[in-house]
């Protein structure tokens, strides 16, 4: 027992010690950078993209919102789920999808991975991606080992009626398409015409036997556009990464340090050019550290050890020490 207390007093002192404004949870997903979902946390390009509702974590772009399923900060990889889409159980049409299309300003900073097939359903002759046929070939492809033809073998196809022998619909062009996101640049059912839309994504190296067990979603690869090399900077000096309003006006990179922002890092108070102090009174938000209560939890320790008797109120009091921090923490980073 007196182990189990020191250790969770460590953890406590750790928590309250350092605690980085800006990572959160929503749901069982870590949100660090490059996304935020407080104001200021993140990079720029990623601003006002991902919000918390009730625990679930969305992704909202001008196409629509989708759930966010994964994010990979490894493979720099979010997975995307929208609710209108088909997949091999079901087949939704009317033009209810969302697809996938980004604001302009947001298209240098992520798109659609390269292994992931868009399958467009059911669309029009005079769509934009037949234009010329049957002289000119359709775009229509096999990706990362994902075709129509493949995905038209789904028990889904058999309760709309739509099954055919093949990916063709007569003379006309194919019932589904199978397209990458480079050769389109956006998934927009209403400016292509189609009906529906499927989407899937490689799972190498897993060997798949069929459509039943492709991944169905939307992944997308995003990039940091050369901010990567500051925001390293700012957190080898135990800093945060975020942004606020530059004086011109518009958005700059900054560092979160303790109790103010820098344009550099948190050991800098010299802006990059040397005209002028890159330190600011105020933060976004910080990385709080207290003083007075990190003494509180080392003599919480140390009582610990010295007064077995007063294990259990001792344990009561760092729980209710992390909590105030906490508390603490979440104002400052409000103001």
């Amino acid at each position: 027992m007196k182990i189990l207390i020191l250790i969770l007093s460590f953890v406590t002192l750790f928590e309250i010690c350092v605690v980085d404004a800006c990572r959160s949870y929503c749901g069982n997903i870590t949100v660090d950078y490059p996304f935020g979902i407080r104001n200021g946390c993140g990079h720029p390009g990623y601003r006002d993209l991902l919000f918390c509702m009730n625990d679930v974590l969305m992704f909202h772009i001008s196409s629509g919102s989708y759930r966010v399923l994964d994010i990979d900060y490894a493979y720099q990889s979010i997975t995307l789920h929208d609710p209108h889409m088909s997949n091999c159980e079901t087949i939704v049409l009317g033009g209810k999808g969302n697809g996938f299309e980004a604001e302009d300003w947001r298209t240098p900073y992520f798109n659609p991975t390269s292994d992931n097939v868009f399958m467009l359903i059911g669309c029009s002759p005079k769509s934009p991606i037949f234009q010329g046929f049957p002289e000119k070939k359709v775009p229509c492809r096999n990706i990362s080992g994902m075709s129509c033809e493949e995905y038209m073998s789904c028990p889904a196809w058999d309760m709309v009626g739509y099954r055919q022998p093949g990916i063709h619909s007569g003379s006309g062009p194919p019932m589904c398409c199978g397209v990458g996101f480079e050769s389109v640049k956006a998934i927009n059912l209403s400016k292509l015409e189609c009906e529906g839309y499927s989407s899937a994504y490689n799972l190498a190296p897993l060997k798949l036997r069929g459509p039943s067990d492709w991944a169905y979603g939307i992944r997308v690869k995003y990039e940091l556009q050369g901010s990567d090399a500051f925001c390293r900077a700012c957190v080898a000096t135990s800093g945060t990464c975020g942004y606020e309003p530059a004086d011109g006006g518009g958005l700059r990179h900054v560092c979160m340090c303790d109790n103010h922002n820098s344009t550099t890092n948190c050991d800098s108070v010299i802006s990059p050019t040397g005209a002028s102090s890159s330190v600011r009174p105020k933060a976004i938000g910080c990385k709080f550290q207290n003083a007075f209560t990190c003494t509180l939890v080392f003599v919480q320790i140390y009582l610990t050890l010295t007064v077995p008797k007063l294990l259990p109120f001792f344990f009561v009091a760092a729980l209710i020490i992390y909590f105030i921090a906490m508390n603490i923490g979440f104002q400052r980073r409000q103001r």
